[in-house]
């Protein structure tokens, strides 16, 4: 078996961690590159995205996608996405990443927004 890096033993260790105590609930994740966030609201025992939003998308405020106003203005929206596909709560999937700068930003917009995590 090939040696895995540190950022995929962090997400590998965030995915058990919530499998153990997410219950039923949709997961949250998150995905960040150098460009852009991206956030999905997944159903795993069905296999489907119910809600996503990203820096991609064309009336998100801040054009590269690289602030965390941006990440802020995608956790709104995963937020009111995620409401209308009637999700209330879910469990936050961080992936690998430190929860910190442009991940927190996205996490409590999408407290705001009303989801619950």
């Amino acid at each position: 078996m090939a040696k895995l890096s540190l950022f995929d033993r962090r997400r590998q260790r965030v995915r058990t961690a919530l499998r153990a105590r997410g219950g039923q609930r949709p997961r949250l994740s998150i995905h960040r590159s150098g460009r852009h966030i991206y956030a999905q609201v997944i159903d795993d025992e069905a296999g489907r995205t119910l809600a996503a939003a990203s820096t991609l998308d064309k009336d998100v405020r801040g054009s590269t996608g690289a602030t965390a106003d941006a990440a802020a203005s995608v956790g709104k929206r995963v937020a009111e996405r995620a409401k209308a596909a009637g999700v209330s709560a879910v469990v936050f999937d961080r992936g690998g990443f430190l929860f910190h700068g442009r991940v927190k930003a996205l996490a409590d917009a999408a407290r705001e927004g009303g989801l619950e995590f």
